[in-house]
């Protein structure tokens, strides 16, 4: 601050630039044993391992709202950048939504999951209760994920994304906010009280946002309509 500078948390500052991210890893351990890890599997990764990132998928579009909980939190999420936009996951592909790290060698306990979409202005008690839930979930039902990314899909058509059982996250916050109000799994994980506010706070400022006449409408229609 001495030198007018900030510091700061907001997901995306400066335009044609990467946003400021929140890459979160995650492993599941049964005593002393990491859950995630099967020396057998061709990557390392256990069937409960599989079965957490499906959950992930699975809940992605609901939890978006949570992992990232502001109107700028979407200028990040979009093509041309490292930060995901659909429910992908692989192996040390960067535009995937859920990465699985290569775990080092000899150490069982590294093997990891890691969902790369949260910003860092998130709540981080909500965002770790509701990915937990989220990976359980999967475990819990068995979901198994859909076919590992290869390439960018960003490049892929929407058609090929419906094939292959890709969904874009919420490109907005009002859209983030409908799906999780919809999602019965996270009206349990954050209990309703906390629910209710937290719909209240984000679409009074969604609404707030709506007002809102931006620099980049002024610059691009003042002069010509």
């Amino acid at each position: 601050m001495a030198h007018g500078k900030y510091a700061t948390f907001m997901p995306k500052t400066l335009e044609g630039h990467d946003g400021s991210a929140l890459h979160l890893h995650q492993s599941l351990f049964s005593d002393d044993e990491n859950a995630f890890h099967d020396p057998d599997s061709e990557d390392g990764l256990s069937p409960t391992g599989r079965s957490f990132v499906a959950g992930l998928l699975h809940h992605a579009p609901a939890f978006t709202a949570i992992t990232n909980q502001w109107v700028n939190s979407y200028k990040r999420l979009v093509g041309g950048f490292e930060a995901p936009a659909h429910t992908t996951w692989a192996h040390n592909n960067q535009s995937a939504l859920v990465r699985i790290p290569t775990p080092k060698s000899g150490k069982q306990e590294s093997s990891r999951v890691e969902l790369r979409s949260p910003d860092a202005a998130c709540n981080p008690y909500l965002v770790f209760a509701s990915l937990l839930a989220a990976g359980l979930d999967g475990i819990r039902q068995g979901m198994e994920p859909p076919a590992e990314l290869d390439g960018n899909a960003f490049s892929l058509s929407d058609s090929e994304r419906r094939d292959a059982g890709i969904r874009r996250l919420p490109e907005t916050l009002s859209e983030a906010l409908v799906a999780l109000d919809e999602s019965e799994l996270m009206h349990e994980t954050l209990g309703e009280h906390t629910m209710d506010w937290f719909l209240k706070n984000k679409r009074r400022e969604w609404e707030r946002y709506q007002h809102h006449v931006s620099r980049f409408e002024l610059e691009q229609y003042l002069p010509v309509l």
